[in-house]
């Protein structure tokens, strides 16, 4: 059964995500003597400071992306060596074999910037087979052994090209959902905590209370606790 694709349960960034972690950590040690009424110790602090620096350590998607695209690069480079190498063959065997008739079409080069990546290894490999059946009434147009080896090595190092470009494609699939599992699974963990420190200091301490309070963003937690600051300053005046 294929497992469903993870969501996000957080709806801000991952870096805001390790920072939210580590700040309210600090929180929580400052107030550890509450904790560890809720059976929080230091070791499960430790255990969520461990996760989160394992979350900050994971390649991001810009890293996954990038290697990605070099494969990519070299998967194109590759792919107009192997068309230019099949062209070579195709204008010698023009100037033997009228382009109209069924004996050069028997090649299938034409638009080759048109074919799928599978399609042009296809070709490669046809016009190589086609070409060695009449080597030697291609001889003296320059077909030789040389340059159907320079189409097969070519082939092989383009078809190699594509296998570690769609590797590392799935490596990214892979990458992206651990990253939102490892990072659900901290969120997680986080609320937790968040929870436990709002119920300490629920009935006794706003200001404090407002250190465990979780919010969309960065600026979100700078805006709600500017305003509790303003009410509070109203209040005291």
């Amino acid at each position: 059964m294929k497992k469903q694709a993870s969501h996000r349960k957080h709806n801000y960034p991952d870096a805001d995500l390790h920072l939210q972690v580590m700040e309210r950590l600090r929180y929580a040690h400052r107030d550890l003597e509450y904790f560890e009424q809720y059976n929080y110790d230091v070791e499960r602090m430790k255990k969520l400071k461990a996760l989160a620096d394992r979350f900050r350590d994971l390649p991001d998607d810009d890293e996954l992306v990038g290697e990605q695209m070099i494969l990519s690069e070299k998967k194109y480079k590759a792919s107009a060596d192997l068309q230019a190498s099949i062209r070579s063959l195709m204008t010698r065997v023009k100037l033997k074999i009228n382009n109209r008739s069924g004996r050069y079409r028997k090649f299938g080069a034409t638009k080759l910037g048109d074919l799928t990546d599978a399609q042009l290894i296809f070709c490669a490999r046809r016009v190589v087979r086609v070409a060695r059946q009449q080597i030697d009434f291609l001889d003296d147009v320059g077909v030789n052994e040389k340059v159907l080896h320079r189409i097969t090595d070519a082939c092989q190092i383009f078809e190699n090209a594509v296998n570690l470009q769609q590797d590392k494609v799935a490596d990214r699939d892979i990458g992206v959902e651990r990253r939102v599992d490892f990072g659900n699974e901290l969120y997680d963990e986080l609320v937790v905590l968040c929870n436990i420190g709002k119920d300490i200091w629920a009935d006794t301490d706003k200001l404090k209370y407002e250190n465990y309070c979780l919010y969309e963003s960065n600026n979100d937690q700078k805006i709600a606790r500017k305003e509790r600051l303003e009410k509070l300053a109203k209040v005291e005046g």
